[in-house]
């Protein structure tokens, strides 16, 4: 097998792979490669252990996109930017306080010992992040023998940072051309950088709109009607495809509230990846700020 080519990862991806817990299947053209969730497509050699694979399998559309398709995801963006105006954050949240995600979680992986690629357990993760970056955290992900295990404060996911964010949906878009990185093509890379911030951060109000309001200018994404989260639950997803693969963000039918994200693969791929075949996703269970690591709300 020839040597696997190491990619650049959005910024949001880095303090995944410093804990060596999240994997994922990326591919070019016919070719599965390592990379660093998508939750957005990789494989990290080395990082998983030897399993047998699971592959959930669900059918798959065509995918390709119209101005139909891109007007219906572009209301629907906005349906969601509203509900995010209307979402209660916690009052008073002081820097020496942890946001805690607890999850659902499954995600690709890669067996560097055979070459096979794995597809983990669906399992519950949770996670606990200093507020102001500069205390570090903790991620509990008993598939991967982490129980309160450290992690390095990350100054740029914490919250306080992404309350500097922009306000304005112009300003966000220009921040995420500016940001967003590792992937083939800028449109993937914002896709990819919204689903990070989305999926295990706590994003104020204002700058959540803001958000879903410039993820709304990506081109090339269309609305899937029932998509099925890692906890079961059935919401619409705006997707984006991708080297053959459709990569969802799922929230809620009546709330418009984020539920998770699905990966789904859109041909055969390399290493027994077989059309229809998901590939990773994940649920949000619970969002919290808490006064210490380890601490439930």
């Amino acid at each position: 097998m020839n040597q696997l080519p190491e990619i650049d990862l959005p910024p949001g991806r880095h303090r995944l792979l410093k804990e060596h817990l999240l994997t994922e299947i990326r591919q070019e053209p016919e070719t599965v490669r390592p990379r660093r969730p998508w939750l957005r497509p990789a494989l990290i050699a080395g990082a998983v252990a030897a399993a047998t694979a699971v592959a959930f399998t669900v059918a798959v559309p065509s995918g390709s996109s119209d101005p139909a398709e891109g007007k219906e995801a572009a209301a629907l963006w906005e349906d969601i930017a509203l509900a995010a105006e209307r979402t209660a954050v916690p009052g008073g949240i002081r820097d020496d306080q942890f946001v805690y995600v607890k999850s659902k979680v499954s995600w690709s992986g890669y067996d560097a010992a055979t070459g096979a690629g794995t597809i983990e357990p669906v399992r519950v993760r949770e996670a606990w992040e200093s507020v102001d970056g500069t205390r570090r955290g903790a991620v509990t992900d008993l598939y991967r023998k982490f129980d309160r295990s450290p992690v390095d404060a990350d100054p740029q996911d914490c919250y306080r940072n992404l309350q500097t964010l922009p306000t304005d949906p112009d300003k966000m878009y220009d921040w995420l051309n500016r940001t967003s990185h590792g992937t083939n093509s800028k449109n993937e890379a914002n896709f990819v950088l919204v689903a990070d911030l989305v999926n295990e951060s706590l994003i104020p109000p204002a700058q959540a709109a803001a958000l879903y309001r410039a993820a709304a200018r990506i081109p090339d994404v269309h609305v899937v009607d029932d998509a099925v989260d890692a906890a079961g639950r059935h919401g619409v997803a705006i997707a984006r495809d991708d080297r053959g693969r459709r990569f969802e963000l799922i929230f809620d039918k009546e709330t418009k509230e984020y539920l998770g994200e699905r990966q789904v693969a859109l041909k055969d791929l390399a290493q027994g990846v077989e059309k229809g075949d998901v590939i990773a996703r994940t649920a949000v269970l619970e969002r919290a700020v808490v006064d210490k690591v380890g601490e439930r709300p």
